[in-house]
């Protein structure tokens, strides 16, 4: 008889998924379900997602990691997945945009994250369901203490995901089954057969999420778009990430201040450029920094002033040009 497999939150463990399947013994007429969250923080999320396109009988839920991507909302993680996929990540966002909240059949339901019990699936707020940040507050609201499945008691039993349950899965027989046991924290992944309520698990690589997090240090902070960021903003930016090891990202991050440095060092030259360029120029009105030529010739010129048009690397770039002030600094950041 054909069985469902649900499969906790895999998190581009790809190796770990393999081994799942083979332990499972996963025969073609049985469907395979994921929780969601099938990318993000593991090695291989591409390789994850291609697997459950190309298999006819599986379901794969919307987590809140899925809807992350299909929302445009980029955190670490999903800079790194973004990089990961390469060519491939338009086409598994796109698919990522169909996905189901919630799959249902008489002997099982599986959400991502949580649901209210007592409410019909179809009827839940999706929010609630993914666990997005929204969600989790929502379900504070409904059940300000404790968990929500500590109040589950509908006839039919609920597997979900989401929250890492230690190595081992939440359980409680024939009502509740919480599979996420952190594969992409070296823990392990974790499935639930239906109908014969057989847990199946295997052992994860050693922390693939804190592995693939050194790897993609400097290409991820490489596909920022520091030329138009606010020196704010590549402050922060920095400052997230001191303490962290590695001399690859030593070696950028102080390039990359030495890049900062040298360009918020023109705003001095350029403020004393304006009154040496006025008595260069013969047609104020037709130069394009006649408004700081104005300023200079009604003695309102400050430094302020200049920093006021200086907000970004590439404006103080655009400043120096217009004030013919010569500069070898790049205009876009260390590579």
């Amino acid at each position: 008889m054909a069985r469902t497999l649900i499969i906790g939150d895999i998190h581009g463990c790809y190796d770990e998924l393999r081994d799942l399947l083979d332990v499972a013994a996963v025969a073609a007429d049985d469907v395979v379900v994921s929780v969601g969250d099938l990318v993000d923080r593991g090695p291989q999320p591409l390789e994850v997602v291609d697997w459950f396109r190309a298999r006819a009988n599986s379901v794969v839920l919307m987590g809140n990691h899925e809807r992350k991507h299909v929302r445009g909302v980029y955190s670490y993680a999903q800079e790194v997945a973004r990089l990961q996929m390469g060519a491939g990540y338009a086409a598994s966002v796109a698919w990522m945009r169909g996905l189901p909240y919630f799959y249902e059949t008489p002997d099982i339901r599986v959400v991502h994250a949580a649901m209210v019990p007592g409410i019909p699936l179809a009827a839940q707020d999706e929010a609630i369901l993914a666990g997005t940040t929204a969600g989790e507050t929502k379900l504070r609201a409904h059940f300000p203490a404790g968990h929500w499945h500590d109040r589950y008691a509908d006839a039919v039993p609920i597997a979900f995901g989401h929250h890492v349950t230690g190595a081992t899965p939440l359980v409680r027989e024939g009502a509740i089954y919480g599979l996420d046991t952190g594969a992409c924290h070296g823990l392990r992944l974790t499935a639930l057969s239906v109908p014969d309520f057989r847990i199946y698990a295997v052992a994860a690589r050693p922390d693939p999420w804190k592995a693939t997090a050194r790897a993609y240090q400097v290409p991820v902070l490489r596909t920022r778009a520091w030329a138009t960021m606010s020196w704010r903003k590549i402050e922060d930016a920095l400052a997230d990430r001191e303490g962290d090891a590695g001399p690859d990202l030593a070696r950028y991050t102080d390039a990359l201040r030495g890049w900062v440095a040298a360009l918020r060092a023109l705003v001095p030259l350029l403020h004393a450029r304006v009154p040496v360029l006025a008595t260069e120029v013969t047609d104020v009105d037709g130069h394009p920094a006649k408004a700081l030529l104005f300023a200079h010739a009604r003695g309102r010129l400050t430094l302020e002033a200049i920093e006021s048009r200086c907000p970004t690397p590439e404006a103080t770039l655009a400043l120096a040009a217009k004030l013919g002030v010569p500069t070898s600094t790049q205009a876009s950041a260390p590579g």
